[in-house]
């Protein structure tokens, strides 16, 4: 196990290092660069724009800005400035890290414990009216975009009178030191985005978790528990959910990063502190080393969330062993 972990970590690097240079390429392919809105102000002239230019290091080749880029990185931990903002990087992202993680956990650990009984209930209950229902349901959290069900649920609060929609906290809690009400805060406002960003997840989660269990439930195995006289609540906990289980282990390392990145829409409805809308607002602006930034963090959240969950994969089912 160790020697897997060992190896695993190691290709993180050269990993990273193609991912970032393909996503500053990319970027550099934009028409125009962040300056270029300064041209039609008639308050700056071509040598001011140039001189800001060389300030940021935009008169330079691509491959030197992404080389000092990378270099900042490995020898100081420097992601570079904010050209927008006028801030280091690292300073932006981390003050909103924090609550994309919380909010994405939340929302996960919701989608799953929703969808997992749910998706055994109706595999146990095969073409029957629950079924029906379920499924019609989660045909529903597929089609219906996030932020469009973000804000039915922000149109549904308000018309019974509620006030406590976007963000994460009321405006006089913002500011204040944490306690018991600014926690109670917290909640009457976080279960909207997690009901709004989680729906479609409790959708595919469930549905997963039908097909495996209904593929499984007609496996030998199963039949010889059976033949063996086990009960058949300990034949479906023990043997058949713990395999019909295995592949969506998997598929929970694709998820993290998902929701962190995949809801940037969402996120700007209900004006959540993610980095998803920062990540919208620096590719606007051609905020280059924001956008980079974020974009190496998300494939980082990516290989991180595939290596946690090889890790629980094994855990959950002692067959497999990574030597």
């Amino acid at each position: 196990m160790l020697v897997f972990l060992t190896r695993r970590i190691l290709l993180f690097i050269p990993t990273l290092l193609l991912v970032s240079a393909i996503c500053f390429f990319v970027i550099q392919l934009q028409p125009g660069s962040f300056t270029d809105r300064y041209l039609d102000d008639p308050r700056f002239s071509p040598e001011t724009v140039a001189r800001i230019n060389a300030q940021l290091g935009l008169d330079r080749s691509p491959v030197e800005q992404y080389g000092r880029w990378v270099w900042g990185i490995v020898t100081r931990l420097d992601f570079g400035f904010s050209f927008f903002a006028n801030r280091p990087v690292s300073t932006m992202i981390g003050e909103r890290m924090v609550w994309t993680v919380v909010v994405a956990l939340v929302t996960l650990g919701f989608a799953w414990l929703v969808a997992i009984p749910l998706g055994i209930y109706t595999a146990l209950r095969r073409n029957g009216f629950t079924d029906a229902v379920a499924s019609f349901v989660g045909y529903v959290g597929l089609a219906v975009p996030d932020f469009l069900v973000a804000l039915l649920l922000v149109a549904l609060v308000l018309s019974y009178g509620g006030t406590n929609v976007g963000g994460l906290f009321s405006p006089r809690y913002i500011a204040e030191p944490w306690s018991w009400a600014k926690f109670l805060d917290l909640l009457n406002h976080l279960w909207i985005p997690v009901l709004a960003i989680g729906t479609a997840g409790i959708a595919t989660v469930m549905r997963q978790m039908r097909a495996n269990l209904l593929d499984v439930l007609h496996a030998d195995y199963v039949r010889t528990a059976r033949a063996k006289g086990l009960a058949e609540r300990r034949v479906i906990n023990r043997h058949a959910v713990r395999t019909a289980i295995n592949p969506l282990v998997s598929m929970a390392g694709l998820q993290l990063p998902e929701l962190i990145n995949g809801t940037i829409i969402a996120s700007i409805v209900l004006n959540l502190p993610t980095i998803g809308p920062m990540l919208y607002d620096s590719l606007l602006a051609k905020d280059q080393y924001v956008a980079m930034t974020l974009l190496l963090f998300a494939s980082l959240l990516l290989m991180l969330g595939n290596l946690l969950a090889d890790l629980a994969l094994a855990w959950v089912d002692p067959r497999i062993r990574y030597g």
